[in-house]
């Protein structure tokens, strides 16, 4: 079978390339300064996208006709600066990201990660033989560590500037604080008997382990599909039956005339953490569930309403006046966001959308072919003693050093390329989501509903051309409303 699965693969990326990685006696410094070249190339590419749309956020002073109705001069101005801080702070972000990558292949620092792990074992008594799963794990415990330790202060700037300047954190630094401690401990139980499987199957599946492993991936990708929604999510979030009313009626109604297996429909409190809103469908087969953003529902309140406000007074009586300002503010911009009922109704139309066209299933398909092609490469590098040496292994050939740090720097070129045309499809997808709420006659609140969404986040609605298309999963505001506006027309 997997004899079969590689003559269909080398078609794609050729024979002498399958046998490359294998065969080809690796130049050490080479191969590493070359990788080290492809990073910077791709980060000043990104940044050069960045500058792109840096001007356009700078020169770009009148409002688009589609939103003139819309969106003052005032809102127009508040979106740009928000705009500008959050590419501001994407430039600093991917040159700190750059020296760090760039430092850690150069400098081999996965060999000295690798070497610490192993130290750590013998210390507790561990075996070391034993699949290589015990260093392994404290190998990718070190590599979270450092990774959190560097990203931290990025994300409290963001979280508790950017977004804090601009009216959309809604956390405290404690909520904030147990928040990332939550993720951080679930990631490594998650992690732990994930990387186990995968090094098991590799040391003992013989010639057949990419196929091994690719099923076992594809096992746990649908398991974690099926469980996070329903047990790992609410850990992070609260989720409650939206009440009996009007909104929850007429989705009612919509699942039932598209025949979609409408099982429960829940609001999350995603106001908690921040301003911005969302919708999503989950579940496999007969068990589908909708999820509603409480910032999403225009005057949604919790049903813990009355113990809120008495949380939010205590709070207050410990203010200052800046902030007991900036919390009046907080409370007058809620109440002017959010979209109706019409209109969330015709969010729900976009989104089944996606269940109708099957978009989630063969997005699933995409993945899972790149991840069986990624496993049989993976087994040529696993065979390649040179180039486990030009990365500074000459001991050993640890499997997870092959997957992530080996396969994931030489693929660097071809991931990119393989997101830029997902980027595509996905766009596409978003097109075909679009036209199938207007097939249900929701046009107009469609249309509105996006004006609203974009509004409420401030994004600023023009984008720089090449920027989008690199960065963007989802059409511009103006291409989708241009878009509807044809096949209104067309219906009409």
């Amino acid at each position: 079978m997997i004899g079969v699965l590689q003559d269909l693969v080398k078609p794609i990326i050729g024979s002498s390339a399958m046998s490359f990685l294998a065969k080809l006696n690796i130049d050490e410094g080479n191969l590493l300064w070359a990788l080290a070249g492809a990073i910077t190339a791709v980060s000043c590419w990104e940044s050069y996208l960045s500058i792109r749309q840096r001007r356009v956020l700078i020169k770009e002073e009148k409002v688009p006709p589609e939103l003139v109705k819309h969106m003052d001069k005032n809102k127009f101005e508040k979106s740009r600066q928000y705009a500008l801080d959050k590419n501001s702070f994407e430039l600093v972000h991917s040159l700190f990201d750059l020296i760090v990558s760039t430092a850690t292949l150069v400098l081999k620092w996965h060999v000295v990660m690798w070497t610490i792990s192993e130290v750590i074992v013998k210390r507790i008594g561990l075996p070391l033989d034993q699949y290589e799963i015990n260093q392994t794990y404290f190998f990718i415990l070190i590599n979270s560590v450092i990774e959190i330790t560097l990203s931290t202060p990025f994300k409290l700037y963001s979280t508790f500037v950017i977004e804090e300047r601009h009216g959309f954190n809604n956390q405290t630094l404690g909520f904030f604080v147990k928040d990332e401690i939550k993720k951080f401990i679930v990631g490594q139980i998650i992690t732990f008997p994930v990387i186990s499987g995968i090094i098991f199957i590799v040391k003992a599946g013989g010639d057949y382990f990419s196929l091994y492993a690719w099923g076992f991936t594809t096992f746990v990708i649908l398991v974690m599909m099926t469980v996070y929604p329903v047990y790992i999510a609410p850990l992070f979030d609260k989720y409650t039956p939206l009440p009996e009313g009007e909104l929850r009626n007429e989705i009612e109604a919509l699942a039932k005339k598209l025949d979609y297996p409408l099982t429960k429909l829940f609001v999350v409190e995603g106001s908690k953490r921040s301003a911005h809103s969302n919708a999503y469908l989950y579940g496999f087969f007969k068990n589908k569930r909708i999820v509603l953003f409480d910032t999403l529902i225009k005057g949604y309140e919790p049903v813990d309403k009355e113990k809120k406000e008495a949380e939010v007074k205590e709070k207050e009586e410990n203010m200052t006046e800046e902030e007991k300002k900036t919390l009046e503010e907080k409370r007058n911009a809620k109440k002017e966001r959010g979209c109706s009922t019409e209109e969330i109704v015709a969010v729900l139309g976009h989104e089944l959308g996606h269940w109708k066209y099957s978009h989630t299933v063969k997005n699933l398909v995409i993945v899972e072919v790149k991840i069986l092609l990624f496993f049989i490469l993976f087994s040529k590098v696993f065979a390649s003693k040179s180039l486990y040496r030009a990365f500074g292994f000459t001991k050993s050939q640890p499997a997870v050093i092959g997957l992530t740090v080996i396969l994931g720097n030489i693929l660097l070129p071809c991931k990119l390329v393989i997101n830029f045309f997902m980027s595509s499809l996905s766009r596409r997808f978003e097109y075909q989501a679009d036209y199938f709420a207007t097939t249900l006659g929701y046009s107009e609140p469609l249309g509105s509903s996006l004006i609203k969404l974009h509004l409420d986040n401030l994004s600023f609605p023009v984008n720089d051309k090449w920027y989008s298309l690199w960065h963007f999963s989802h059409p511009t505001l103006i291409e989708r409303l241009r878009a509807i506006a044809k096949l209104k027309n067309k219906s009409d």
